[in-house]
């Protein structure tokens, strides 16, 4: 039963990432005003319950034994292709994260944001949104046994 649980986890946070990080790449190309904003750290809260769900799942079925094991994972080339984007893309998250931690804090005390980098921001959302279907093509793979070595 826990493993139904982690994999139907491991799926819906990536439904929900998805579409939390096209949401965040759109609503940052749209007007920024009041409700604008809120739209943005909105879908950016949507992003981040997607990863801790994805992340904490993803390891628990990797390494914990609930799914084929270990070895079956470190020994397989996507697996490695897989990290590899994921680890881009939380690469890519660090200036999104640092300015929307700004942006809230400003927003708490009642200051106006600095949005100039917004068009920036949206740009690395969209590249983060293709990432995550290339992780999901690795993935699939992964399962269905390519990339396993000796």
């Amino acid at each position: 039963m826990i493993r139904w649980i982690l994999a139907a986890t491991h799926l819906l946070a990536l439904g929900i990432g998805l579409g939390a990080i096209w949401a965040r790449a759109l609503a940052l190309r749209s007007p920024l005003d009041g409700p604008g904003v809120r739209r943005v750290l909105h879908a950016d809260t949507w992003w981040g319950i997607a990863a801790v769900l994805w992340i904490g799942t993803g390891v628990a079925r990797a390494f914990a034994g609930f799914e084929k094991g270990t070895l079956y994972y470190t020994h397989n080339h996507y697996f490695w292709v897989k990290m590899g984007l994921l680890g881009s893309i939380l690469l890519l998250e660090i200036i999104p994260i640092v300015t929307f931690i700004k942006w809230r804090t400003r927003l708490a005390k009642g200051e106006p944001i600095d949005a100039a980098n917004a068009s920036t921001l949206a740009t690395t959302s969209f590249i983060q949104a293709a990432l995550v279907v290339f992780m999901v093509l690795a993935a699939t793979a992964m399962a269905r046994g390519y990339g396993v070595t000796n």
